[in-house]
């Protein structure tokens, strides 16, 4: 089996402007709530789901819009289900947290760490209805330290279930740093449980097709479960509108909003002395700022690195072009048939 980079390299850039047409309705107001967006995840999803076919079922966490695409879900309704229109992937109820399709056996949930005991019962369910399937749980590595992701991966081992555990690691949980709070890596943690590991390059479609494949063969045969730790990065921060990105992008006034409570406390009386509180302030200040940084450092996208391998084919530029053009026309339709009014709404 060969990967078919041109296929799939079209997903990941229908995928990406999709969730680029959804954020900008997500800021004009029309889309309610928080967004999490799979951004820098497209070579992880579309890297695994290359592997998949029919029967293979798929447990997703909050950012469930890229695999859901990919693995064929109509982008108007999954549109319409952001926008909570009662014509949506699940009628308006869902969001973009909670979706479901079970004509292809694919669920998210906004629990944390949820994905991995969706994933053992689909594997569970597969060994019985769908020999030779697999199941496949997408999580962060700020799930790594829910209870019931570790008791999925443990009852995964110990009953043989056909699932792939993929951690999606950018190397934060929210705003805290992941390595703060675990203790050992995933991949340690996951041979702990006696899972078969691959750690590869998220921002690489090839490195994690390589790498998936390994595991998820593996697991349909009969071999065992595997967990895949793969590292990529979120450009807009965990949700769109994230703290820290603003910092980044909007530094003066971001950090006067911040500091100018602490700085009239420093007038007060009473307390610790003025010294004491200016330390403290530029100790916090220092904090936010180093954070930032590290939060928002430079990553390799992931289009850009499926993109170069085809630029160098024979006509490959002339082939780009053509089907870049054809996915932007192509969501460009979706957003307008998505938006269009409720057909109640349209006979008033």
């Amino acid at each position: 089996m060969e990967l078919d980079r041109w296929h799939w390299y079209g997903q990941m850039l229908r995928s990406r402007l999709f969730e680029e047409a959804v954020a900008g309705l997500w800021r004009e107001g029309a889309i309610p709530g928080e967004m999490h967006l799979g951004i820098g995840e497209e070579a992880v999803v579309a890297g695994v789901l290359a592997h998949l076919g029919d029967g293979d079922a798929l447990a997703l966490d909050h950012r469930g819009t890229p695999p859901l695409l990919m693995r064929g879900v109509d982008p108007v309704a999954l549109l319409r289900e952001l926008l909570g229109r009662p014509d949506g992937l699940c009628r308006g109820m869902g969001g973009h947290m909670h979706l479901f399709s079970k004509e292809l056996l694919a669920a998210s949930s906004g629990i944390v760490g949820a994905a991995g005991p969706g994933a053992a019962g689909f594997a569970l369910a597969g060994l019985h209805l769908r020999p030779e399937t697999v199941a496949i749980a997408f999580f962060g590595d700020g799930a790594i330290n829910q209870g019931m992701l570790m008791e999925s991966m443990n009852l995964a081992v110990a009953w043989n279930l056909p699932v792939l555990f993929v951690c999606k690691d950018n190397g934060w949980a929210i705003t805290t740093r992941s390595e703060s709070v675990t203790g050992g890596t995933p991949e340690e943690r996951a041979r702990g449980f006696g899972l078969a590991t691959e750690g590869t390059d998220g921002t690489d479609l090839a490195a994690v097709w390589e790498a998936a494949g390994t595991l998820i063969e593996r697991a349909r045969s009969g071999g065992g479960p595997g967990f895949l730790q793969a590292r990529c990065s979120h450009p807009e921060g965990h949700f769109l509108g994230d703290p820290l990105l603003r910092i980044a992008r909007h530094p003066v006034s971001e950090i006067t909003e911040m500091t100018g409570p602490l700085l009239k406390s420093l007038g007060r009386r009473g307390g610790a002395s003025l010294a004491k509180r200016a330390g403290g302030l530029g100790k916090i200040v220092g904090v936010v700022l180093r954070t930032v940084r590290e939060q928002v450092r430079s990553e390799r996208d992931p289009l850009t690195v499926a993109r170069k391998p085809l630029v160098k084919e024979p006509d490959g530029r002339e082939r780009l072009e053509e089907l870049e053009e054809s996915i932007v026309l192509e969501v460009g339709d979706i957003v307008r048939t998505a938006t269009e009014p409720v057909a109640a709404e349209a006979g008033r």
